[in-house]
């Protein structure tokens, strides 16, 4: 008898666990990310920010959009917009070091948002951030090739997601960052 109530507590103990850890779940702001440079960014940092997050490839033909996010980041990053690019080999496009990247975005189109490491952005290998947001909004969130972009709000949410096409100054884009800005 003394066993069977033992087990029976242990497995009552098992399911109490597994219910508060599915209540705890990860959101947008508990997510870190190493920039460029390999200091830690941490997204907690861009609360109450939108901010608009890119998925880039130096050797891609949307590359020269490159020039069209440092446009926005200029416009809107005093009203709160951030633009996070976030270099990846994913589809065997990306320069092979961080600091090719870095001095290929800087030379080529004097980028100046932040920029993180080279980062996995799809499959079992990519980033937290990417994981997340295919959790929270589903699979329009997965790269499906380079400068994929993923809008988060002001309240740490997916926003809207665009494909690689759709340009970072399209109607489209501005005019869904200008409402939630």
């Amino acid at each position: 008898m003394k066993r069977l109530i033992i087990i029976s507590l242990t497995i009552i103990m098992f399911f109490i666990k597994n219910s508060a850890m599915s209540n705890n779940q990860e959101i947008f702001y508990d997510l870190e990310i190493k920039s460029i440079n390999g200091e830690i960014i941490k997204l907690k940092d861009y609360r109450d920010k939108v901010v608009l997050i890119v998925n880039t490839a130096s050797y891609c033909g949307f590359t020269k959009q490159y020039e069209d996010l440092q446009e926005l980041w200029d416009k809107y990053k005093s009203k709160g917009l951030i633009v996070l690019g976030v270099p990846s080999d994913s589809f065997n496009q990306e320069k092979k070091t961080n600091n090719e990247v870095q001095e290929f975005c800087e030379f080529n189109f004097n980028i100046n948002f932040p920029l993180t490491t080279i980062t996995d952005v799809k499959g079992k290998n990519a980033h937290e951030i990417f994981k997340w947001a295919e959790n929270n909004f589903g699979k329009s969130a997965i790269p499906k090739w380079n400068f994929h972009k993923i809008l988060i709000n002001r309240e740490g949410n997916v926003e809207e997601t665009y494909a690689s096409f759709t340009n970072p100054t399209s109607n489209k884009i501005i005019n869904k960052i200008e409402e939630i800005l």
